[in-house]
């Protein structure tokens, strides 16, 4: 199964961190079409931060895990279209989940 744990500010709800592990196991590798969706959305999230917002997010990635520690940016406006495409990655995978539950599940925690 993959699990996405995404990390949010406890006040302001805000994605401080995302943690992508594991594997789907829908079929055998390289027809997992759950596996590749989940990686085609956390990796293309992480291009387009960096794309998009202008931000080289600082992030981890090997076989079956990404995780990116998400910086504050001192720029409002950057900031909020940082977490505008985090928060987009939260509702694809969602759609991911909605229909592969069994393989793909979606947890929150909170920090102060």
């Amino acid at each position: 199964m993959i699990t996405v744990t995404l990390t949010r500010n406890g006040s302001d709800r805000r994605i401080v961190k995302f943690e992508v592990s594991g594997h789907a196991n829908y079929a055998k590798r390289g027809q997992d079409i759950v596996c590749a969706g989940v990686s085609a959305v956390t990796v293309g999230t992480v291009n387009s931060i960096e794309a998009v917002a202008g931000v080289n997010l600082p992030y981890s990635i090997r076989d079956g895990w990404v995780s990116s520690d998400i910086p504050t940016q001192a720029d409002s406006s950057v900031d909020e279209r940082v977490q505008l495409l985090l928060e987009s990655m939260a509702v694809m995978i969602g759609s991911i989940q909605e229909t592969y539950g069994k393989y793909v599940t979606i947890q929150e925690q909170f920090v102060q």
